[in-house]
């Protein structure tokens, strides 16, 4: 299927993009870093960003590329979704039963979501800029 080039996001929204999503990782590891927990909870939260990250990124193409025609398997975009919302679900039971404050619990929840939120920004802004700077169909990456 042949699309008309898209419009090229704006260096103010990729800069804004990419910001959060550096602030969000960054914010989020340097409370892991300086976290008083055991080294297991650690890499569990750290495994949740990773994987939530991943998701996100791969739910974010997954409805691009249905939206532009490009072939997606039901099995894939339900594995997509499915994989967020665990995502989601393994950070809030998580944090539900970690002895933290709330205070840095929710510190946690808002670094996650940013970053989350950033990761799908950042993901357009590549495709978006990949699109418009190519000349013909043949030369669009497979992103």
């Amino acid at each position: 299927m042949q699309t008309s080039p898209a419009p090229r996001p704006s260096s103010a929204f990729i800069g804004a993009s990419w910001a959060a999503l550096l602030i969000g990782i960054v914010t989020y590891l340097s409370g892991l870093w300086n976290a008083t927990m055991a080294l297991n909870e650690k890499g569990y939260y750290f495994t949740i960003l990773m994987y939530g990250l991943f998701a996100a990124i791969s739910l974010q193409k997954s409805v691009r590329d249905r939206a532009e025609g490009i072939a997606v398997t039901g099995i894939y975009f339900g594995l997509c979704w499915i994989s967020v919302l665990l995502a989601l679900l393994l950070l809030t039971v998580g944090l539900w039963n970690a002895t933290l404050q709330n205070s840095e619990k929710g510190f946690y929840a808002m670094a996650f979501l940013l970053s989350l939120f950033a990761a799908v920004a950042v993901q357009k802004n590549v495709r978006d800029v990949a699109r418009a700077s190519a000349t013909t169909p043949a030369e669009l990456p497979g992103t």
